[in-house]
């Protein structure tokens, strides 16, 4: 039996419902740091090409080697754990990762990189289920703020990744990623405290458990609306994380290559993609609170494709300014779109954290090995300037149903 507490959304405010902001807090801190983790592998790119001499292909792979791992395997943590809670696989998730860190700052080849990398992407796979789940857990009846600032920790963690290449990997090689072993064991220690947290959280509601777990047993599958709901959202998802895989990869080859900029200046016009980014990831939620789920969603992707076609035309100074605004309205639909998914199937908060947050990191290491086979037939410039037109299918965000129509599907469905 699902021991997850979930709260009917339409339910007045009680003190269960209280949002707990210590809690959303550590769990964003943790979800920094271990995306800050994962921003190492994208971070050495530059290093590793010359270093090693990479092809763009092979960086395609380490990057898919990464994300394709966690992404297959969140869903499945998510489905175990929408059965069976496991609130101390946070740290054992983090421990994996602890390994894997160290493994990349000493791996001698090619081979030895990608096997560090999985065991970063185990880590990250146990993590990212769970950890929406605690989110969730402590949102109270502020869904949209909570996962917001759940998930501005993970978006500015991969937003260090710039700093991390100019600051560390730069002076220090290879050998510089090692020291985020000693980020590893703090996010270990911390996610410690969030699993004695999570276990008291669900021994201490029982009767708002079995509640919940009698309403989803009575229903008998997903209905054809809330499965083309699903099917739009993954489309969504699948447009967004290609267009930031591309950029993340690549964007800064790009950079060195038509403005002359070096590593370090190249890195600060990612890292300015990437914290606009965050910082459209923390408002998308409270202004979905506000202005609801599908109208942010779909603001988000209509805004991003002007701006995107625009970005390999321009100017340098223009590029960096298209840059910060296109991070900013694309990822202001990144927590919204978690919390639609869990909306649509409430019963499965696990489930759709993994299968969404998963899908991203999929679609991502799918577009990592995709581009980058694209760049070396027929140009980096070329794909970049093709990649500003994917959020085109972002449009699609228009036919997914009003949040007044999820509501009164969950409402239905529990009675």
């Amino acid at each position: 039996m699902s021991q997850q507490a979930v709260l009917p959304r339409q339910q007045a405010p009680n003190a269960t419902e209280a949002t707990i902001y210590k809690v959303l807090l550590v769990i964003g801190l943790c979800h920094l740091l271990n995306d800050a983790i994962q921003a190492v592998v994208p971070a050495m790119f530059p290093v590793l090409e010359k270093t090693m001499g990479l092809s763009f292909t092979q960086l395609g792979i380490i990057a898919f080697a990464l994300n394709m791992v966690s992404s297959v395997m969140q869903p499945v943590v998510g489905i175990f754990t929408d059965k069976k809670p496991m609130p101390f696989a946070l740290p054992i998730g983090l421990a994996f990762t602890f390994v894997g860190v160290l493994g990349i700052g000493f791996a001698p080849n090619f081979i030895m990189i990608v096997l560090s990398v999985l065991f970063i992407g185990i880590g990250s796979a146990v993590f990212h289920p769970e950890g929406s789940r605690v989110a969730y857990l402590a949102a109270g009846s502020r869904r949209g703020l909570a996962q917001s600032i759940y998930q501005v920790g993970g978006n500015t963690g991969q937003a260090l990744a710039p700093l991390i290449t100019a600051l560390i990997l730069v002076p220090l090689g290879q050998i510089g990623a090692s020291w985020f072993s000693i980020v590893a064991a703090i996010a270990v220690f911390l996610l410690i405290y969030i699993a004695k947290w999570y276990s008291e959280r669900l021994t201490a509601l029982p009767s708002l458990v079995k509640k919940k777990n009698t309403a989803t047993a009575q229903q008998s599958g997903l209905s054809k609306e809330i499965i083309k709901a699903l099917v739009l959202i993954l489309l969504l998802i699948f447009a967004r994380s290609w267009y930031i895989s591309g950029m993340t990869n690549f964007y800064a080859f790009y950079g060195i290559k038509e403005y002359a900029l070096t590593i370090k200046q190249s890195q600060l016009f990612l890292f300015a993609f990437l914290v606009s980014g965050a910082l459209g990831t923390f408002f998308g939620g409270p202004l979905a609170d506000r202005f609801g789920k599908k109208t942010v969603i779909s603001i988000s992707m209509l805004g991003t494709l002007p701006l995107s076609i625009l970005l390999p035309y321009a100017s340098p100074i223009i590029a960096f300014l298209l840059l910060v605004l296109t991070g900013f309205i694309l990822m202001t639909s990144f927590s919204v779109t978690v919390v639609y998914a869990q909306e649509l199937v409430p019963g499965k908060i696990g489930t759709m954290s993994g299968l969404t947050v998963g899908l991203a990191f999929g679609m991502g290491a799918i577009g990592s090995v995709g581009l980058g086979y694209i760049a070396d037939i027929i140009g980096l410039q070329s794909m970049i300037t093709w990649l500003g037109l994917l959020p085109i299918l972002g449009l699609t965000a228009f036919l997914l149903p009003s949040d007044q129509k999820v509501w009164e599907w969950n409402k239905r469905s529990s009675q």
